[in-house]
């Protein structure tokens, strides 16, 4: 059976010391219910696999779902296709942000598209220099003056588009679809 490669993000692990999980137990996990070339990349939740599953829907539910009674956390999985993947680096609306300044541009994967009034909203609540664009289920996000002290925080994110997600900057981005690519010649 062919299988799919994918790209799986949990949601607020390993963040000051909250929702910890080893990465070693998250690929022991995947590999445990069938996912094959397990790779994880940084402590903060990223996996690369390859799954006979096709779905993402279905799979984030099962990961879900494992991570909770397995590892007894309880979070969010994000999981986009290599290709969806591709897609959303070439949908990137700020090229030269993610040439020049990569650590400053985030990647916001949502559990749903926003509605076009709800972007329309989270971006009138902006105080700082922050620009915020969407397109279907991603929101990609430059914090000129860094995000540590930024205003635009998750929880105003959430709010203003009405779904949960998760965040990565243009570096992780760049290098889960290296591991990606790699992943998938490694089948061929």
């Amino acid at each position: 059976m062919k299988t799919t490669v994918h790209i799986g993000l949990l949601r607020a692990v390993n963040l000051a010391g909250l929702n910890r999980i080893g990465m070693a137990d998250l690929r022991a996990l995947l590999a445990a219910l069938g996912m094959q070339d397990v790779r994880s990349l940084l402590q903060s939740g990223n996996v690369v696999f390859r799954s006979d599953v096709h779905k993402t829907a279905q799979l984030e539910r099962v990961l879900e779902q494992a991570v909770a009674t397995r590892l007894g956390l309880e979070t969010e999985f994000f999981v986009r296709t290599a290709g969806d993947w591709k897609t959303v680096i070439a949908g990137n609306p700020f090229p030269d942000e993610a040439r020049r300044d990569p650590g400053h541009l985030l990647l916001v994967c949502l559990k749903e598209a926003p509605a076009r009034e709800d972007v329309t909203a989270l971006q009138r609540a902006i105080t700082g220099r922050e620009v915020v664009r969407a397109n279907g289920r991603h929101a990609y996000i430059v914090y000129p003056d860094g995000v540590g002290r930024s205003r635009l925080t998750s929880a105003l994110i959430e709010r203003k588009l009405a779904t949960r997600g998760t965040a990565r900057n243009w570096n992780t981005v760049l290098k889960l679809a290296a591991i990606a690519e790699a992943s998938g010649a490694s089948q061929a």
